[in-house]
């Protein structure tokens, strides 16, 4: 029986009817107690008769209730009165997204990332509390008229065997009325296995909220036929139309994660929801970068959150191999470990030679440059192999290394070199390309494959001078299969990231993600020698530990091992012993306050990173980029080693002239400034826009904000906002800046042009002026108070010079040697941050600290 308005259903006074179906009735109401507006859903009398219904009933409802997540739906209470079995619910302003998807046309990309990496969240939230929606669909997901997703009948649809419509048990938010199109719209969104019969789990959540990307992408139903037994035989049989004719704006990362949603067997879709909603969450981070225009991607100003994720620090080997128990339950006997490398520094790779028992790397031991070393199994001693500085690539069937000679650093993690090669028996090396990311050989080992810098590009080439795959980041782990016909790479996006993706290419350069979207950390791959690939990923939410996977050239992947964080993935021999570091990862910051005549250091946690120190050097803001929590943490400290005082979450870039006031970045909203107070007040934010930051700075007035950042579908470009303003573009497509970038006068701005040369730019539109005496390699931190000269360094350098470059002249002065006391495991300096009288400073580096080890018996 419907109930009318101004009815009651124990403390809840009926307002409006919302909706109605078969199974109930859905109203507006009024909490009498709490005196806020709910929503009232009721089922069928003849259904809350049935015992069995109401208790399971009930306990969905509290199942549902328990989940207390921003993107579900909130229950409130559950009651009978009047032989009226409810459920009270919050109310939404807003509509649902079918009302949204109603026009048929897609939506833009970043509102279909936004929604999606919501709906997402909602689901892994669910999973993780052991249940399953069953009935995702638009007509349940609710948007506020503030954007936020509310997901509806969380665990409802368990209340009873579905419907042949395959609906939930309970009504949804609007009106259901019963005729062909709402059944179809309900069995569009089933996953193969639910259209079969088959029994259900959490991925056949992530299929049908597969299905409802699909339709905010292209506007098209992925699964809908003339008959309600055509759309099931689709479903079960068919793939949906392929996504790029529909929409081609859609970027690629948006469509591998479609189709891995949309996989019809389980199997093949996310191990985790939890990861796919972090996959989502990071492409939206890095829309910008996975735009198909053809836009000029920038030096990011400070590396992200991706780039330096720490690892944890070193343990026993014993510990270490509790953490591979998945082996032993897989072989039936544990694995066994053996340690390679006994010195303290950084292992940048490692290579078996033919001979199986031979293990060639490349390290950097107690602060000396990167050399290659020849270790034998068994044999605790490593012997210099006698080359010049470089990184080991790949070693050739017949015994031939390939290296990078000259290997730097050039941008965070993201190094190059000279591809050479020479035979590991001894002789002189023969140079073959400049600037070159990564390299392997063919397995004949007559060609290689190249990841090389190739003008404003990094491109991947086999053989060499024929482009396979070209990206606007940058490329790593570059394998090839034992067949010849497939490429393992890493991609990472943004540049100096080390967030990246695994693909797999093949011949005509078509890419196949294999890792999802990103992995900030241990992502390393290699085949072995029956065509499979091994891979290394960073797991959990803290990303603490690292997933050895195993993937069959038939697509079939599954888990070998879990190790602590840190681990990495080298090598496989070919008779499946397995090569891999461990590291120990941490940021520290070291600092002279003013007065004082010795450094001291100033780190707090374990990834701490200085991004600004105040004019007269007694203050420094810094980050906290922990993996403990899954945000940036600001900090302000005083330089004389007080205790850091924490003032919130956020990406700290800027302190005030008057030092009142953080300028904070969003991490997960980049579309968002705030002002964060270093003393008494409150946070503010400022006018919320829609470009996508990388860095600010405060003008020396305190009343305006430089920042770089693109909006949607551009490159980036610098900007001037007002405190309470929208901002206003001052410079060209293809320009950004780092650190103290404005000149004491707040007129000058140094920044990286779209030729990726340093020169001046004016807060009053005029023609760029270049910088006389600055080399590519050169980055400037800030400029000198008198407003002629830049300071600048060298991040390829140890120890690192800072020196003092008048911008008109190009006269060149040392000012500062900077050689860290303890050197082990530091291969790069920066950033720098200087006082402007420069007297007092602080300057930050990572440090890395490897073992090699031998797994045997990994299955």
């Amino acid at each position: 029986m419907a109930l009318t308005p101004g009815s009651r259903l124990g403390p809840y006074e009926i307002l409006a009817p919302l909706g109605a179906g078969g199974m109930g009735e859905v109203y507006r109401a009024r909490d009498t107690k709490l005196h806020r507006d709910v929503v009232i859903k009721t089922l069928r009398r003849e259904l809350a008769s049935d015992p069995d219904r109401v208790r399971r009933f009930e306990y969905e409802a509290q199942s549902a209730s328990a989940l207390n997540h921003p993107n579900i739906i909130t229950i409130h209470d559950i009651g009978r009165q009047d032989g009226n079995l409810y459920i009270a619910m919050e109310f939404v302003d807003g509509v649902t997204l079918r009302e949204i998807l109603a026009n048929g046309e897609h939506l833009p990309n970043r509102r279909t990332l936004d929604l999606s990496t919501q709906i997402a969240d909602g689901l892994a939230r669910a999973h993780a509390a052991g249940i399953v929606h069953r009935d995702l669909k638009p007509e349940n997901v609710m948007v506020s008229k503030d954007g936020f997703v509310k997901i509806l009948d969380f665990g409802l649809a368990k209340l009873a065997p579905l419907p042949a419509e395959g609906g939930s048990a309970l009504p949804t938010a609007v009106i259901q009325e019963t005729h062909p199109g709402t059944v179809l719209g309900t069995v569009g969104y089933m996953s193969p296995e639910q259209a079969s019969g088959r029994p259900l789990d959490y991925r056949s959540d992530q299929f049908s909220f597969g299905s409802v990307m699909y339709e905010m992408a292209t506007g098209k139903r992925a699964f809908r036929r003339d008959s309600a037994a055509e759309t099931l035989t689709a479903i079960i049989r068919e793939e949906p139309e392929p996504i790029a004719p529909l929409n081609p704006k859609v970027p690629a990362p948006l469509r591998w994660i479609l189709e891995r949603c949309l996989a019809k067997e389980p199997d093949d879709r996310y191990a985790s929801t939890r990861d796919l909603a972090r996959d989502l969450r990071s492409l939206r981070d890095h829309l910008s970068e996975t735009s198909l225009s053809a836009e000029a991607v920038a030096v990011p100003s400070r590396p992200r959150r991706r780039m330096l994720l720490p690892g944890v620090a070193a343990i026993a080997l014993a510990a270490l191999a509790v953490g591979f128990l998945l082996g032993k339950g897989r072989g039936g006997t544990a694995p066994q470990f053996q340690r390679l490398t006994f010195r303290r520094g950084t292992v940048l790779s490692a290579r078996f030679a033919p001979d199986g028992q031979t293990v060639l790397y490349a390290a950097a031991w107690e602060g000396r440059p990167p050399e290659i070393f020849s270790a034998r199994i068994g044999s605790p001693e490593s012997r210099s192999m006698g080359l010049p500085r470089g990184d080991v690539l790949a070693v050739s069937p017949a015994g031939e290394l390939a290296f990078s000679l000259g290997w730097r650093y050039v941008l965070g993690w993201e190094a190059r070199g000279t591809l050479a090669r020479v035979p590991i028996a001894g002789g002189a090396p023969r140079e073959v390309l400049e600037e070159i990311q990564d390299a392997d050989w063919s397995p004949d080992g007559s060609n290689l494959v190249v990841a090389r810098q190739l003008g404003d590009r990094r491109v991947l080439e086999y053989p060499i001078g024929k482009r396979v795959y070209e990206t606007a980041g940058w490329l790593s782990n570059v394998r090839m299969a034992p067949d010849g016909r497939r490429i393992a790479v890493v991609e990472h996006l943004r540049r100096g990231d080390s967030a990246g993706r695994l693909l797999i290419l093949d011949a005509a350069g078509r890419s196949k993600p294999i890792s999802g979207a990103y992995s900030s950390c241990g992502l390393r791959a290699s085949w072995s020698l029956d065509g499979d690939l091994w891979s290394s990923r960073c797991t959990g939410t803290t990303q603490s530990s690292i997933d050895l996977y195993r993937l069959t050239p038939g697509g079939r992947e599954r888990l070998v091992m879990r190790a602590p964080g840190g681990s990495r993935l080298e090598d496989i021999s070919r008779d499946g012993r397995v090569l891999f570091a461990r590291s120990s990862l941490r940021r520290e910051i070291v600092g002279l306050a003013p007065a004082d005549t010795r450094e001291r250091s100033l780190s707090w946690l374990d990834w701490s990173f200085p991004t600004d120190l105040s004019m007269d050097g007694s203050f420094l803001l810094f980050d906290e980029q922990t993996a403990a929590v899954p945000d940036y943490l600001v900090y302000l400290r005083k330089t004389n080693g007080s205790d850091a005082v924490l003032l919130g979450r956020g990406s700290g870039t800027s302190l005030s002239p008057d030092g009142k006031w953080a300028l904070v970045l969003g991490v997960s909203a980049p579309n968002r400034l705030m002002l964060l107070p270093t003393g008494p007040g409150e946070a503010r934010p400022l006018v919320e826009s829609s470009i996508q930051y990388q860095w600010a700075n405060w003008f020396p007035d305190g009343r305006r904000v430089l920042a770089v950042g693109n909006e949607f579908g551009h490159g980036q470009r610098l900007w001037i906002q007002e405190l309470g303003e929208k901002p206003r573009a001052i410079s060209p497509e293809g320009v950004s800046f780092f650190w103290k970038a404005l000149s004491p006068d707040g007129k000058r701005i140094a920044a990286l042009g779209p030729d990726r040369k340093v020169a001046i730019y004016f807060v009053d539109p005029r023609e760029p002026q270049p910088v006389a005496g600055l080399s590519p390699d050169d980055l400037p931190i800030q400029w000198t108070a008198d407003g002629r000269a830049l300071y600048v360094w060298r991040q390829s350098e140890l120890p690192t010079r800072v020196y003092v470059v008048d911008v008109e002249t190009g006269k060149r002065e040392l000012w500062k040697q900077i050689d860290p006391p303890d050197p082990a495991g530091i291969l790069t300096i920066g950033p720098i941050l200087i006082s402007f009288d420069g007297k007092s400073y602080v300057y930050s580096y990572r440090r890395d600290l490897d073992d090699l080890f031998l797994a045997q018996g990994l299955r």
